[in-house]
């Protein structure tokens, strides 16, 4: 039988040899410990989930980018009935373009004399560089360009109140997004001695040409603020003394009976539709109505604002004179 393990097919190969072997040292045992839960799809780099979310992230990265290249863009105002609104609100305007061949009329007489007296650039193009100015908008041969708005920053508000020596009264917009309601608000609030608007960052109306044209050119005027979190703002505006006042269909008290008139406070308007938003009411101390006939649902957002600032500055005239 010996000789037999020396047959080509019988012998065993080096190192095949079953028996003993030298250990793992403990690293199969440690391989077979759990190594916590399976992270989301979101977080793993080769999951299809993964890849969304960067492709999302990346997509609204580049919406911000150009949201703030076009606020920080200037504004071409078309038409003549605009350009001429605009020209009379006083807006303030680096450039008017006309347009070669142009045929005259009272408007664009009125918008050259005006643009001449307040120091404006009267530049003659060809229609189609003014075509293509206005983004092929109906230029009718006018278009006005008009800076980026400067906004003021919130905390310079209260400062600013400081220093008229009244009460502060501010008026704050929860997700207004139509700019002609946003020009209407500044103009009630400048009409009724408010020292300020503030805007929310986002899901809010801007102010464009449409804005300033709608507010009469008391944008000029009047210091408008973004905050980054209307929420967080109301809240610090609280610490500082403030009331904050909410205007809602169903608010705890109607206008007439709104006391807290004649103090430091913040008049809080809602969107056109939905009103307030959850987090916004609940930051209120007090919610305000304004009583109507039967049948009416709602105001206008501008003209709800107007009313309840009325009644504000009748108040604190009476409590002047008293």
């Amino acid at each position: 039988m010996a000789g037999n393990s020396k047959r080509r097919g019988a012998m065993r190969k080096p190192g095949s040899k079953k028996g003993a072997v030298v250990g793992s040292g403990g690293q199969r045992a440690k391989g077979l410990q759990g190594k916590g839960p399976t992270p989301k799809a979101a977080d793993r780099p080769n999951h299809p989930a993964h890849r969304r979310a960067n492709a999302a992230a990346k997509a609204d990265q580049q919406r911000s980018q150009r949201r703030r290249a076009a606020e920080a863009a200037p504004e071409i105002v078309a038409g003549r009935n605009p350009v001429v609104e605009c020209l009379r609100a006083e807006i303030p305007a680096t450039a008017l373009y006309v347009a070669l061949g142009v045929e005259t009329d009272d408007r664009v007489t009125e918008a050259v004399q005006i643009a001449a007296s307040r120091g404006i650039s009267v530049l003659e193009v060809q229609r189609g560089e003014l075509d293509r100015i206005t983004g092929g908008a109906m230029h009718q041969g006018l278009g006005l360009q008009v800076p980026p708005y400067e906004y003021a920053d919130p905390r310079d508000l209260l400062e600013l109140a400081a220093q008229s020596g009244n009460p502060p009264l501010l008026v704050a917009l929860d997700g207004v997004t139509d700019p002609r309601n946003l020009g209407a608000v500044v103009r009630s609030a400048a009409a009724f001695g408010a020292h300020g608007v503030v805007l929310p960052q986002r899901r809010s109306a801007s102010v464009t040409a449409v804005a300033w044209r709608t507010s009469a050119g008391t944008a000029a005027r009047l210091p408008i603020a973004v905050a980054t979190n209307l929420t967080r703002q109301l809240k610090e505006w609280a610490e500082a003394g403030l009331m904050v006042v909410g205007l809602d269909a169903d608010g705890t008290v109607d206008v007439d009976g709104l006391d807290l008139a004649t103090g430091p406070l913040v008049v809080v308007v809602g969107s056109e539709g939905r009103g307030l938003s959850r987090l916004v009411r609940e930051t209120c101390d007090q919610t305000v109505s304004i009583p109507m006939a039967p049948g009416v649902e709602s105001l206008n957002a501008s003209v709800a604002a107007g009313v309840v600032l009325a009644e504000v500055a009748r108040r604190r005239r009476q409590s002047a004179r008293a």
